[in-house]
């Protein structure tokens, strides 16, 4: 049976749309296929082992928000071990395409390193 994780829509330790802002929709899509294509990237034995990542939808008092969630067959030992391991290391920063990627479509706060101090 298909089950699946609820990720957020930008790695955790990067900066997200918020909920009820003018761009929200816009901003958070282009969030999602960041986040999703960066994912992929990241963690193509789970692709191959049949997991795959889509957006979601959810109804909020301040409109529809969106997330990232990771799918997979629980009744497939293979697709389960990667999805776990998927949610048990998940990037807490964009990497170089995703931040291209939001930047070539008008994404105009990709900082690098949000959340980090450099000294």
């Amino acid at each position: 049976m298909r089950d699946y994780f609820e990720l957020d829509s930008t790695p955790t330790d990067e900066p997200c749309a918020a909920v009820g802002a003018d761009d929200y929709a816009k901003r958070a899509r282009l969030e999602c296929r960041a986040y999703i294509d960066q994912l992929e990237r990241t963690f193509p034995q789970a692709i191959d082992a049949g997991v795959y990542f889509t957006t979601r939808k959810h109804p909020h008092d301040f409109g529809t928000y969106y997330t990232v969630a990771i799918c997979y067959n629980d009744e497939d030992e293979t697709e389960t071990r990667a999805a776990y391991e998927i949610e048990g290391n998940m990037p807490t920063h964009w990497d170089e395409d995703a931040r291209n990627y939001l930047a070539a479509n008008g994404y105009d706060t990709v900082p690098r390193g949000w959340g980090t101090v450099t000294v």
